[in-house]
C-alpha cells in the first residue's frame, strides 16, 4: 500500500458543531482557549435593619458575611491572573476595612444583600479589579450573585 500525498488538503468534518481537522487517523477538534478565573472569600461581620420588611429583619441583627470576589483575565508572563496577594490587599483596604463591625445602615440606604452587592461591585472595579463575578453571603444559605454582563 502506497502512502503518496495526493496535494489536498486534509478532509474537514463537523463534529458537535465545530470543526474538526482529520489528519490521517486522528481527529483534532479545534476549540477556544480556556477563560482562566480566580477567586478570593472573605468575611466580616456587620449590622444593618431593613425598615421596611415586615418580620423581624426590621430589627437591627447582625450577619456574619462572607464574600467571594471573582477576577477573570488572560494569564500573564507569571502565569497568573492576578496575585492573590494583590486581590487580598485590594478588597482588604477597599471594603472589609470598611465594611467589618460596622452598622451598614450607616454607610448605605436600605443596605440589602443585593444592594450591598452592587456597592461592592461598584468599589471594587473603582479601586482597579477586573471582576467577572461576585457573591455576597449573608446567611450560610442565602446570598446575592452578581457576574459581568449587560445588567438589568
Amino acid at each position: 500500500m502506497s502512502l503518496q500525498p495526493t496535494g489536498a488538503f486534509p478532509p474537514r468534518c463537523r463534529t458537535a458543531g465545530r470543526t474538526a481537522v482529520v489528519r490521517g487517523c486522528v481527529s483534532v477538534l479545534l476549540v477556544a482557549r480556556p477563560r482562566t478565573s480566580v477567586t478570593s472569600s472573605f468575611t466580616f461581620e456587620a449590622a444593618h435593619h431593613l425598615s421596611w420588611h415586615p418580620g423581624k429583619c426590621r430589627n437591627p441583627h447582625g450577619h456574619s458575611y462572607r464574600l467571594e470576589v471573582t477576577v477573570s483575565g488572560p494569564l500573564d508572563d507569571n502565569g497568573v491572573v492576578v496575585d492573590f496577594d494583590h486581590l487580598r490587599s485590594v478588597v482588604g483596604r477597599t471594603l472589609i476595612d470598611v465594611w467589618d463591625h460596622r452598622d451598614l445602615n450607616e454607610l448605605i440606604d436600605n443596605p440589602t444583600a443585593e444592594l450591598l452587592a452592587h456597592r461592592a461591585w461598584s468599589m471594587l472595579t473603582d479601586a482597579g479589579l477586573s471582576l467577572s463575578a461576585l457573591r455576597l453571603w449573608e446567611t450560610e444559605h442565602s446570598s446575592a450573585v452578581l457576574t459581568a454582563g449587560d445588567g438589568d
